[in-house]
């Protein structure tokens, strides 16, 4: 089973849509599913994006074979085209590094707000609290992020959300089969 945890609604759309998944609830947060995938939509931030994971860890029989995907868009510097596909090994929060895995790929800096200046290299605002739920838990989670903006948050629609995950799914799904 593949289980996606999104920070919002037009980025699990691109699934739904793609997969045909069906809505449900778990706890707060709204789900959809399939046979194969199962997705939450954690809302912003780090305690979001926390509490939406642990709810699929303490609701489902995950097994070691199951795969954990963040997935969602991010901010990031101009040496990154809008679109691009980033797989995610590190994040930096607070000050420290905490390594999500081992496979080639970059760090993201995961912040509190919205960022408008190029203060790092790739921004999010959830990607610790994904992590956070995995500490001692699975091998098997990895992070994607597709880049929105280039530090203008409040260029990024809804639409274009939807369009670049939508866009980016059949080279996720790929990296993720490697």
């Amino acid at each position: 089973m593949n289980y996606i945890v999104t920070a919002l609604k037009p980025e699990a759309q691109a699934f739904v849509d793609k997969y045909k998944l069906k809505k449900n609830k778990l706890a707060d947060f709204t789900v959809y599913q399939n046979e194969q995938l199962v997705l939450i939509v954690s809302g912003l931030g780090i305690e979001n994006a926390t509490l939406a994971t642990q709810a699929l860890l303490d609701n489902f029989n995950i097994t070691d074979h199951d795969i954990f995907l963040n997935i969602g868009i991010c901010g990031a510097n101009r040496n990154h085209k809008i679109g691009d596909l980033l797989e995610i090994s590190s994040i930096d929060y607070d000050g420290k590094i905490f390594k999500l895995n081992d496979k080639d790929g970059y760090t993201i800096s995961c912040i509190d707000k919205e960022a408008y200046e190029a203060t790092c290299e790739i921004v999010d605002m959830e990607s610790y609290g994904f992590y956070r739920s995995f500490l001692h838990t699975t091998d098997n989670a990895r992070m994607f992020k597709v880049v929105s903006d280039h530090f203008e948050p409040h260029k990024v629609t809804k639409e274009k959300t939807k369009s670049l995950i939508f866009n980016a799914i059949e080279e996720i799904l790929e990296k993720v089969r490697r």
